[in-house]
């Protein structure tokens, strides 16, 4: 196992109700940039989770599969699409393998940040070729941090501040 995190059933439940990441507006461009890569192929999501991109690519005829860490994340695309519509694999995505070659293989929402070291990056940029067909593309979403604008010494930006959680970027410059 990696050193990502494993969501939890709460955690998982929650996580489709993430203000803006289901709404067409940010949806739509990253499924259409999708269909085009894959090209009529078999796709890939690494850490697919609750659907939120997987689910939308299937319903615009996209063949999806996926890999992810958490059990009660798949638990949650369970009540969306059946394993025979989209199968996951349980397990890592730096090392867990499923069958066939794939079009593409993506990763989205900065989700490469949950490995956390160097090396297991590697590992999943491996197991991305890994499940390519020659010809096949990998693609990582993922934000750029304005490390420019943290004043000297400061190393966390917060994301979320409200009564129920506080949630913080760390950086290692």
């Amino acid at each position: 196992m990696t050193s990502s995190d494993v969501w939890t059933v709460e955690q998982a439940k929650r996580y489709d109700s993430e203000d803006g990441m289901f709404s067409p507006e940010v949806l739509a461009p990253t499924v259409d940039a999708l269909v085009a890569m894959a090209d009529g192929g078999r796709v890939l999501e690494l850490a697919i989770g609750t659907g939120r991109v997987a689910v939308p690519l299937r319903a615009r005829g996209v063949s999806v599969a996926g890999i992810e860490l958490s059990a009660a994340m798949v638990e949650q695309l369970r009540t969306k699409v059946t394993p025979e519509e989209i199968p996951v694999a349980i397990g890592d995505m730096a090392t867990t393998r499923v069958k066939g070659e794939f079009s593409l293989v993506y990763l989205v929402f900065n989700t490469i940040g949950n490995l956390c070291t160097q090396q297991e990056q590697v590992e999943c940029f491996r197991n991305a070729a890994r499940h390519l067909s020659p010809g096949g593309r990998f693609v990582v979403e993922v934000g750029v941090p304005s490390l420019r604008r943290l004043p000297p010494g400061q190393v966390a930006v917060p994301f979320d501040v409200s009564d129920k959680h506080l949630g913080f970027d760390t950086y290692d410059r």
